[in-house]
């Protein structure tokens, strides 16, 4: 029990981080494609971001946009962090990511996951305060792009942008049109000055790995309507490494991956069945996560059967999230506080 008690406090200090195959692959990313091959260049390219990785977190706030704002100082981090792919259906891929943390004895913390959807119709993107709306895409409008939609750690949703790869001047990336996105956990726990991020998304594939880049604005909602505040560039540089104990992170994915599996078709349901969706608390959802979290924890302990633990993650998503929610303006009012540091 002190082992669960210890992972899950760990978890507070992880989920700061921003938010997520072979190096050798890339070289075929790059070579003369005809339109038949494509999607299949795309396919190569989202696969290669799998493997095992050491990680820097680096965001900097670059430009105040409001009069008297003060930059914040520049957040720099880094992780061990294993990615897998748990899904590949052709036209959809998914990226799961690990984190491993702790001293010599790692253990495995499930980070956010990124899905891969060619030619999607419909997205469900991030509409402020905690809500979500599924948006039906044109044909036309999607033809040729791929769809990348972000989860958090408890396969709630985040965000989701919508690009075409490029594969010119011998680089293989997909750049999204500007979208919204909830606050990071790093600025969530800390900051109540502002509400969204609206951020131009870049995911490029270098030599040692790939480099997921973002082009951040950082917006103010209340009244309805949005301000931008300041504007912040991230960069989370991922390089392959043979270094890390990934069994230790595989351990941890096969005695969960039914029961995650059975998290994520709850989350789908609630994005492809109805218009949108919302959760009942405003902020941080960390209320929401930690509780799923901790329920994965007892099955990986033996506490729970998989039923059971599907049961109980299950009934935690349905009393925390709603259909029938109030208007954006008033759902960032109610955005608790947070509350100042404790004196030391």
């Amino acid at each position: 029990m002190m082992k669960k008690f210890q992972q899950l406090a760990a978890v507070g200090l992880v989920l700061a981080l921003g938010a997520c195959a072979s190096a050798t692959q890339t070289t075929s990313l790059t070579e003369a494609a005809t339109p038949a091959t494509n999607m299949e260049r795309d396919r190569q390219a989202i696969l290669a971001m799998a493997g095992d990785y050491k990680v820097t977190f680096d965001f900097r706030e670059t430009v105040a946009l409001q009069e008297k704002y003060k930059l914040k100082d520049a957040y720099v981090t880094r992780a061990e962090e294993v990615v897998r792919v748990i899904e590949d259906r052709g036209d959809f891929i998914s990226l799961q990511h690990i984190l491993l943390v702790g001293g010599e004895q790692k253990f495995p913390i499930k980070h956010w996951r990124q899905d891969w959807v060619f030619e999607p119709e419909s997205v469900t993107r991030f509409a402020g305060g905690n809500v979500w709306e599924n948006v039906s895409l044109d044909a036309n409008e999607a033809k040729g792009k791929w769809a990348q939609l972000v989860y958090q750690v408890d396969d709630g949703p985040r965000y989701a942008g919508l690009a075409a790869w490029s594969h010119d001047n011998g680089l293989s990336e997909w750049a999204s049109a500007p979208s919204w996105r909830p606050l990071p956990r790093r600025d969530a726990t800390k900051r109540t000055d502002y509400h969204a991020i609206e951020a131009v998304n870049r995911h490029a594939i270098t030599p040692n790995g790939w480099v997921h880049e973002q082009d951040n604005t950082k917006l103010v909602l209340e009244g309805g309507d949005a301000r931008a505040l300041v504007r912040e560039v991230g960069v989370n540089t991922y390089i392959h490494t043979d270094e890390l104990n990934s069994e230790v992170a595989m351990d941890y994915w096969n005695k969960t991956k039914d029961f995650w599996q059975a998290i994520r078709a709850e989350w789908t349901r609630l994005e492809t069945e109805t218009p949108a969706f919302g959760l009942t608390v405003q902020g941080e959802p960390e209320e929401v996560y930690m509780q799923i979290l901790g329920v994965a924890t007892g099955l990986v302990e033996g506490e729970l059967s998989n039923e059971q633990a599907t049961k109980d993650a299950i009934r935690i998503i349905e009393e925390y999230t709603l259909l029938d929610f109030k208007p954006l303006a008033t759902r960032v009012a109610e955005t608790p506080e947070i509350a100042p540091p404790a004196a030391d």
